[in-house]
């Protein structure tokens, strides 16, 4: 009995090393996939199969990715790492997986992402970085997004987005960015103007409600109408007196009203020519309707006085005239037959 187990067992280690199937993943060779999840791994198997095209690793304790973390399988088109513990990424961690379609990084302790990560993944279609930690996004993080298709990532904290950055995704067509700390001042506008192109287009997006001024919070960003945004201010440091010349928000002395260096939102006021013009146009509507009620006035003044001066006028001469028809009558009369 003893013999049979130790045969059985070697038998199990020769098909595992044969197979190359880690111990605490099931690896289906019909479809290529590796399912190594919720087993409280806290680095990625070393001894994945070559011919892996699907990787699971979603739900264990893993912290950290090391360059080149995946070289065992180069042919891997999905990898899901969700909802792990992953909170330092090492900017060559995906090198090598030049067939990558789908990379899911829901739920993690990511800060922030090094602007060369994805640049290994030229076939990356999906990408799902909701519900971390992530304040930024570098510009340069996108420069190899052409075939980008779906980008999430909401749930963050983002006040800003590059619209650089959403330029280099021509390819996307679903967007999620709800739930971050949106500041919707001066520097979203770029965003705003993109989004609207985006939609117009026939892209999807969720919503980006503003977080912060107090004068926006909870607000549409696509809803606040662009007249109400202020030129970003230039840096008077690195610019000459050609650049400070662009229009900035009027300074307040009061301290509650310093929102200005921050590019707030403000009401721009209408140029004084458009103001003047307005002012014209109503003053001769007025005196244009003054005029014709003085004319409609006039008529009738005029139309009740003739009636009235021929009323007087027709009395005597009718008087006048009945006489002379009777004196015509009597002398008719009075001639000879």
């Amino acid at each position: 009995m003893k013999g049979e187990l130790l045969l059985l067992s070697s038998v199990v280690v020769l098909l595992r090393g044969v197979g190359g199937c880690p111990e605490k993943c099931r690896c289906h060779s019909t479809s290529n996939s590796v399912d190594c999840s919720r087993q409280g791994l806290v680095e990625v198997p070393p001894d994945l199969p070559p011919q892996t095209l699907t990787l699971h690793l979603q739900d264990n304790q893993i912290h950290q990715l090391p360059a080149f973390a995946f070289r065992s399988v180069p042919q891997l088109t999905t990898l899901n790492l969700c909802n792990n513990s992953l909170s330092n990424l090492a900017p060559g961690a995906f090198h090598g997986l030049q067939h990558l379609q789908v990379l899911d990084l829901t739920q993690n302790s990511l800060h922030s992402l090094e602007g060369r990560l994805f640049h290994s993944l030229p076939q990356l279609r999906e990408l799902y970085l909701s519900s971390n930690n992530i304040s930024r996004l570098p510009t340069s993080l996108g420069e190899h997004w052409e075939n980008l298709t779906i980008f999430a990532i909401q749930q963050n904290q983002l006040q800003q987005l590059s619209r650089m950055l959403l330029e280099s995704m021509p390819s996307v067509k679903l967007l999620f960015l709800k739930d971050n700390i949106w500041k919707c001042n001066c520097h979203l506008l770029g965003l705003k103007l993109w989004l609207e192109t985006f939609i117009y287009k026939g892209g999807v997006l969720d919503s980006v409600v503003c977080a912060s001024p107090d004068t926006w919070q909870g607000e549409d960003l696509l809803k606040i109408p662009h007249e109400l945004y202020q030129p970003c201010p230039w840096p008077s440091s690195d610019l000459g007196s050609a650049h400070r010349a662009v229009p900035r928000p009027p300074e307040s002395h009061s301290t509650t009203e310093q929102d200005h260096a921050e590019c707030g939102l403000k009401a721009k006021p209408r140029p004084a020519k458009l103001r003047h013009a307005v002012v014209t146009v109503i003053i001769t509507g007025v005196a244009c309707g003054i005029l014709c009620l003085l004319m409609l006035a006039a008529a009738i003044y005029g139309c009740t006085y003739a009636a009235i001066t021929a009323r007087y006028r027709g009395g005597p001469l009718a008087q006048t005239n009945e006489p002379a028809k009777t004196e015509g009558k009597e002398l008719f009369d009075s001639s000879p037959a």
